[in-house]
């Protein structure tokens, strides 16, 4: 089944956030996340602080997701491209791995992350893998034949907390450095480390049999 193209009404929202992302992202690497305001990335974007807080709680919540943008969709569509004779963990594993450790999300990631003293930056990017939820829940019920309401759901919730630890070992707070945070090791070694354990699960959702 063919999804409809989106109305105008959500194709003017979707302008508007990401006309709001790019605004946020550009003033952060022009000027450093913790010199950007709220009513910066507002007036940048052409729109009111009141818009604003309709698509955004925090201007690190803008900041971080134009550093995501698009990565939980990439994700999902990684998976769903994968052919039947490639196991579910494995394709989750290389899809995740891929898109989180390429050369320009780690470039942006570690700018951000490491230049700035607020912990609200690092929070708002450790909040960032729920995103992966929604889409990958629904390529992977797809693909298990939906195998019960809730096992896509629980897997992709699984998932999204075991980036989630990855991010956080990745992400050390640098000693004596009054709150900066390091990159601290291989990021695809921490993201497969963290994965680890939800294999036999995966693999088992594939095995269960199909009504």
């Amino acid at each position: 089944m063919t999804t409809p193209p989106p109305g105008l009404r959500e194709r003017k929202k979707q302008a508007t956030r990401e006309a709001l992302r790019a605004a946020a992202l550009r003033l952060a690497l022009e000027h450093g996340p913790d010199s950007v305001r709220v009513e910066d990335i507002a007036e940048a974007a052409g729109v009111s602080p009141r818009t604003y807080n309709n698509y955004f709680a925090s201007r690190e919540q803008a900041i971080v997701s134009a550093v995501t943008a698009d990565r939980e969709a990439r994700i999902a569509a990684a998976v769903a491209a994968g052919t039947a004779d490639v196991r579910l963990a494995d394709a989750v594993t290389e899809a995740v791995v891929e898109h989180y450790t390429s050369p320009r999300e780690r470039e942006l990631e570690a700018l951000l992350m490491t230049t700035t003293r607020r912990t609200a930056l690092r929070d708002a990017f450790l909040d960032s893998p729920a995103g992966i939820e929604a889409p990958l829940t629904a390529v992977i019920a797809e693909r298990l034949d939906d195998g019960g309401p809730h096992t896509a759901r629980v897997l992709t919730a699984s998932i999204a907390a075991a980036v989630r630890i990855a991010l956080e070992g990745w992400l050390q707070p640098a000693g004596g450095s009054g709150g900066l945070v390091v990159p601290s090791g291989s990021l695809a070694d921490h993201l497969r480390a963290a994965l680890a354990p939800l294999r036999p699960a995966l693999d088992a959702a594939e095995r269960q049999p199909r009504p």
